[in-house]
This record gives C-alpha cells, sequence and structure tokens, in this order.
C-alpha cells in the first residue's frame, strides 16, 4: 500500500519517511486483530487531516530490527513522529479510534501550541531600551 499519504515502511526506508513534517506510524501486524480492526481508521485521520499528516505503516514481522530500535512492546503501537523526531506514543490492544483520534488531536495541538509562541515570539520586534540610557 503507498499513496501520498499512507507508506509501508522497511528498515530501509523509515528514516527518510519519517524526515519532515508530522508522521504517525502505525506499527501492526497480520496476526494482530486490534490492529487490523484499526487499520480503516488510520487511514481515514491522514485523509481527514489535509495533508498535515502522514502515516507509515511498519508490519512487525517484517521489520523486526526496526521495532526493536524503536522499543515497540507491544501491538498494536503509534508513534507520532515530527521531523524524524519521535514526540508521542501511544500502544497496546486497548488503543479505540476513538482513543487514537483524541490522543492524536491532543499530540498534534500540543505541538502546535508552542511552535505558534515561538513564531510569535521571532516575529516581534527586539526591544530596545536605548532610550532609558
Amino acid at each position: 500500500m503507498s499513496t501520498d499519504l499512507v507508506t509501508e515502511a522497511t528498515k530501509e526506508t523509515f528514516r527518510d519517511l519519517v524526515a519532515e513534517g508530522q508522521v504517525l506510524v502505525d506499527v501492526w501486524g497480520p496476526d494482530c486483530q486490534p490492529c487490523l480492526r484499526m487499520m480503516p481508521h488510520v487511514e481515514k485521520l491522514a485523509e481527514e487531516s489535509g495533508g498535515t499528516l502522514r502515516v507509515v505503516k511498519v508490519e512487525a514481522p517484517k521489520a523486526r530490527r526496526l521495532c526493536m530500535e524503536l522499543k515497540v512492546m507491544g501491538l498494536p503501537a503509534f508513534l507520532l513522529f515530527r521531523d524524524g523526531e519521535e514526540v508521542a506514543r501511544i500502544n497496546g490492544p486497548q488503543v479505540t479510534e476513538e482513543g487514537l483520534s483524541a490522543w492524536l488531536n491532543e499530540k498534534t495541538e500540543a505541538q502546535a501550541a508552542p511552535q505558534s509562541e515561538d513564531a510569535e515570539a521571532k516575529a516581534a520586534p527586539p526591544s530596545d531600551n536605548k532610550e532609558s540610557a
């Protein structure tokens, strides 16, 4: 499976795929029923994001070394990357569609807030206290 917003990753392609922007990594397994149940919802999240979120799917049995590097201990696992760095994760069979959506909204809003404050600070002219001298 590979679209503009949903891409299968291998150990070799993973770092390039998460290097830029906001990426939800879906670590799944073909024998994991919660993983299979979540798949349509994960793809829908990517479609509904309007291009602000890409999904990278990692099939755990085919990428065991990568899963070890990522310290994935249970499936399904969802890792949120921003510009190549993991910023949050949620995992386990208890993850529901609603839970994933709420978690993702919380994490993406939390990440957007500090950036907008930084942008405002950078846009503000530097204070010049020469008048008081």
